[in-house]
């Protein structure tokens, strides 16, 4: 690690702005991975990185960061601007990321006096990630078992067309995202239980999860569809109401696959008409209803469509 010297240290030969002791600790944003595509075929794409990264300033845990993990440094001092945490940048002198240990610490000259006092008002927003509750279950997560249902490929389009009558909020406004809790019953379409949207999805998926909890809803036997990216934390939190089989319209993080392998969700990403990526779950997939062939050209636009952001 290495400092430029205070504007204090150097005199007027050098007016290069101060900049703290930091570590050059950037991660790839995107790994490649294989896909089942809607034909039952393997697709390679990539898909965007995931990491968690608990900053701790002066030795205090402070929050729990969901990041690509391109510029860690970056946005360490940019979350500490923002929240007002630290009085300026020449208060800090150093920023430490160790991915090893999924941890980035801050030190400042002198240690903020009024820690404390900040961190007792806080906020929830709608940001999609950051948040304390990936480092808190972890350890819950690893006990989860899930039943291993066989999923219809029919059912995915079924799903699919029922699904396009909801999405109110966005279709007048836009800027939301939606999540549903679905059914399936015996010779019959799709049964939507709750559709809700909200600004992040996050807050969408946690409705659900209070809706399931106030009735009493099994998870084990339904299927949970969202318009948002499938990352670590919405795999967490299928996970925890229960729920075996996750869809998306559209894509996931690396990390959000390795939970989803670890705990055995069936993730589908990318569902949209009759276009579907599997990324785990493949061998659960009935392919009853695969589509007739696609004009030329069309296996090139699938191959660009499971490496596309989410």
């Amino acid at each position: 690690m290495s400092r430029v010297p205070h504007s204090s240290d150097r005199g007027d030969r050098d007016e290069r702005p101060y900049c703290p002791v930091m570590s050059d600790a950037g991660l790839r944003p995107a790994h490649e991975v294989v896909a089942v595509d809607e034909y039952g075929q393997p697709r390679s794409g990539f898909i965007a990185g995931e990491q968690a990264l608990t900053l701790f300033l002066d030795d205090r845990e402070i929050v729990t960061l969901m990041t690509l993990g391109t510029h860690p440094e970056m946005l360490t001092l940019g979350y500490l601007l923002n929240q007002r945490l630290v009085p300026c940048l020449e208060s800090v002198d150093s920023v430490a990321v160790d991915w090893e240990k999924g941890e980035v610490r801050v030190a400042t000259f002198e240690r903020i006096s009024d820690i404390e006092e900040k961190l007792k008002h806080r906020t929830v927003t709608t940001g999609c990630g950051q948040g304390t509750v990936f480092g808190r279950i972890g350890d819950q997560i690893e006990k989860i078992r899930l039943p291993r249902p066989s999923v219809a490929q029919s059912l995915i389009y079924r799903l699919l067309a029922q699904i396009s009558d909801y999405n109110e909020v966005y279709r007048r406004a836009g800027a939301v995202h939606g999540c549903a809790l679905c059914g399936f019953a015996a010779d019959s379409d799709p049964q939507i239980h709750l559709f809700v949207e909200d600004v992040g999805r996050h807050n969408a998926a946690d409705a659900i999860s209070g809706y399931m909890w106030l009735n009493a809803i099994d998870g084990r036997d339904k299927w949970f569809y969202t318009t948002g990216r499938l990352t670590s934390e919405m795999v967490i939190k299928v996970a925890q109401m229960q729920i075996p089989i996750l869809l998306s319209r559209s894509g996931v993080t690396h990390r959000g696959l390795e939970l989803a392998q670890k705990i055995g969700v069936v993730l589908i990403a990318r569902a949209k008409g009759q276009h579907f990526l599997v990324y785990n779950g493949a061998d659960q997939i009935s392919f009853d209803a695969i589509p007739a062939a696609t004009a030329p050209g069309s296996a090139a636009r699938r191959a660009r469509q499971a490496g596309g952001q989410g």
